[in-house]
């Protein structure tokens, strides 16, 4: 008997004139890996294949874990997706690069941090979606670089750049935000009653 290889691919439109603004928000969250109990999922026919990109259900953290969060400048800031590898193995490759502007003691003990472990990062974009950055398949490798500047006119900056193989573009994110400054929805609804 054959298997079910149904295409599962979809059209791709867009209406002329409809704005897509460029850039992420200005807060990003990032958390280690293994603070985290339980994994959004993406969605799977009975062949295993992902059929979207958006993510199913919540992260569920360690208990008194929070996720963290870097504010940063949005004009340097970017996320891009490249594929890697061959087919039928063919995975996309997230970059997230961000610059927090101060080089001080809770950004350098942020890079130590940062540089020695295994993170996952959440990015909202200008259309208020949320992106992970990173997954529980494959390890994530996360740099982070500062530079104290040159002159009485140069800039100071923290930059961490953060490469995360995934099966997706970095995919998308509604699920529950478990925040130092408080608890949200990433879709923006409210926080179902428990």
């Amino acid at each position: 008997m054959m298997e079910n290889c149904l295409n599962i691919q979809k059209s791709l439109g867009w209406c002329q004139g409809t704005p897509v603004l460029p850039g992420v928000r200005r807060r990003l969250y990032y958390l280690s890996k293994s603070a985290i109990l339980k994994w959004p999922t993406l969605p799977r026919d009975e062949n295993g294949r992902a059929t979207s990109a958006e993510l199913t259900g919540d992260f569920v953290l360690a208990a008194d874990t929070k996720w963290k969060y870097i504010d940063h400048l949005p004009d340097k800031a970017q996320l891009t997706s490249e594929p890697q590898g061959e087919v039928p193995s063919q995975t996309q490759l997230n970059k997230l690069t961000v610059v927090h502007p101060g080089v001080g003691a809770d950004a350098s003990a942020a890079a130590a941090y940062i540089n020695n472990n295994d993170n996952v990062f959440l990015v909202q974009d200008m259309a208020d979606n949320w992106r992970l950055v990173g997954c529980e398949r494959w390890q994530t490798k996360s740099t982070v670089s500062q530079d104290l500047g040159q002159g009485p006119t140069g800039t100071t900056s923290t930059t961490v750049s953060v490469e995360a193989t995934d099966e997706t573009p970095a995919p998308f994110y509604k699920g529950k935000i478990e925040a130092e400054e408080g608890d949200f929805m990433a879709d923006g609804s409210e926080i179902p009653e428990e």
